[in-house]
């Protein structure tokens, strides 16, 4: 019995393995794990090298790469990906500008990595459009507002950071991002689920 659930197992894996990554798309917005799982399979080790050539450690590159692919699929029905490739890449890329932010080794990330910023523009036309939103947006802030949001978004710093260099409260840093954030979700609309990485 057991050689027949293995037989069947192989048989499936390999009709999986056989399919493109549009179709592999289109079956996860289906809520199909198999396929899901197949595109894991067949990009993790490759979004595993890149995050680690960043971040050099393999417990941080592990929560990154578990964070795009549990965003992934839930916001499987949202998906809208013309190359599942440059997506998963661009998804990486800004994740770990959200972990570098917050990190404790932040300084020494970006140290090491001076291009990191410029790597985050991959050449997805996804994330190019998405870029391309949010630099208008961007520009249609107030200018106190635009330059808390830059200095936290571009240049990674912290709240606390930010009241220090602009001389006003934490507090007001903060509530101004959440003003700002959630003016940019109404703002993305049909690509607000890609919000959740700024």
């Amino acid at each position: 019995m057991s050689q027949t659930i293995n037989s069947t197992e192989i048989i499936i894996k390999a009709s999986y393995s056989n399919q493109t990554d549009q179709e592999l798309v289109d079956l996860v917005k289906q809520a199909s794990l198999p396929a899901f799982n197949e595109i894991y399979h067949r990009y993790s080790g490759a979004l595993y090298s890149f995050a680690f050539s960043i971040l050099q450690d393999e417990a941080e590159c592990d929560d990154v790469l578990q964070n795009v692919f549990t965003w992934l699929w839930e916001h499987r029905e949202n998906l809208q990906i013309s190359s599942l490739k440059a997506y998963l890449f661009a998804a990486v890329k800004f994740n770990l500008a959200k972990y570098i932010r917050l990190s404790k080794r932040r300084t020494e990330i970006l140290a090491t990595k001076p291009a990191f910023t410029q790597a985050v523009e991959a050449d997805s036309l996804e994330l190019k459009e998405l870029i391309g939103m949010v630099r208008h947006f961007t520009d249609s802030l107030p200018e106190r507002a635009r330059e808390i949001f830059e200095l936290s978004r571009y240049h990674y710093l912290t709240n606390k950071e930010i009241a220090l260099r602009l001389g006003i409260s934490e507090k007001t840093v903060e509530n101004q991002m959440n003003i700002t954030l959630k003016k940019l979700r109404a703002h993305l609309g049909r690509m607000s689920f890609w919000s959740v990485l700024f």
